[in-house]
């Protein structure tokens, strides 16, 4: 994994939030024409993101409808060192050099996991002090609550959790990653679409199953709390995926030159 990888994604979000926060005061002062574009959209779309619960004339309304976008950057980030954690050297056919060496596999992939962990905590830390640079410098004297910011920024490291162990567990079940960028896509984006169409049929079962539903940044404004119940439904897939990458990974066939 390297390090040029983390400082790229970094910087991309960090511009993306600094992006979208330069455009905010020239919205919130438009509010009027605003909202009546707004009311142009199909109910079932503005449901679909979440935006039916945004005032995008808020600070923090603004900042769920930007984080929206920064959630799907960041799960790419993941989902894309988790599928890339153990097949890129199978791929590259030096996983068999690797484990030749007096270590066990346990704790080869613990390795693995501390420095995946370690370049998505560096994105982590980057966005927290992006997000909260970003809201001061254009909030203007408009008033706003950190803590709930800080609770909107706390979903970063589950959602991160989620699509590395899922991806890293996906890929140890597979005997073969094709292509790391495709499946991260298609994972990240799968989950992205699956809670945009629970929410445009207005169907709660679906909030189940995707964690975009479970970390939702609008709800966390709108109400000032978490979903538990949905929030653990997230911390189990992520115990699962934990414990079955290590079971996959001490049981793999590793291929050889």
């Amino acid at each position: 994994m390297k390090f040029q990888s983390v400082i790229t994604w970094s910087l991309s979000i960090a511009g993306l939030m600094i992006l979208f926060f330069s455009i905010f005061s020239s919205i919130a002062e438009d509010m009027e024409a605003l909202n009546s574009v707004m009311a142009n959209y199909p109910p079932e779309l503005l449901a679909a993101f979440g935006w039916d619960q945004m005032d995008l004339g808020t600070v923090l309304g603004f900042f769920a409808f930007a984080f929206s976008f920064i959630q799907i950057m960041i799960s790419l980030q993941a989902a894309n060192y988790g599928y890339s954690l153990v097949s890129v050297e199978e791929r590259e056919l030096t996983a068999d050099f690797l484990l030749a060496k007096p270590v066990s596999r346990v704790k080869i992939l613990t390795g693995k996991l501390l420095t995946a962990l370690t370049c998505l905590l560096i994105t982590n830390v980057v966005l927290w002090g992006v997000s909260f640079a970003a809201v001061g410098a254009y909030a203007g004297d408009r008033s706003y609550d950190t803590d709930i910011l800080a609770k909107v920024l706390t979903t970063v490291i589950f959602l991160q959790l989620f699509f590395l162990m899922v991806g890293l567990a996906v890929s140890l079940l597979v005997k073969k990653v094709p292509s790391v960028i495709s499946l991260s896509m298609g994972t990240v984006f799968g989950m992205y679409i699956l809670a945009a169409f629970g929410g445009s049929l207005g169907e709660d079962k679906f909030d189940y199953l995707t964690p975009f539903k479970h970390f939702e940044a609008t709800k966390i404004v709108h109400t000032g709390e978490f979903d538990l119940p949905k929030v653990m439904i997230s911390v189990t897939v992520i115990l699962i995926s934990v414990v079955a990458s290590y079971v996959l990974y001490q049981r793999r066939d590793i291929p050889t030159v």
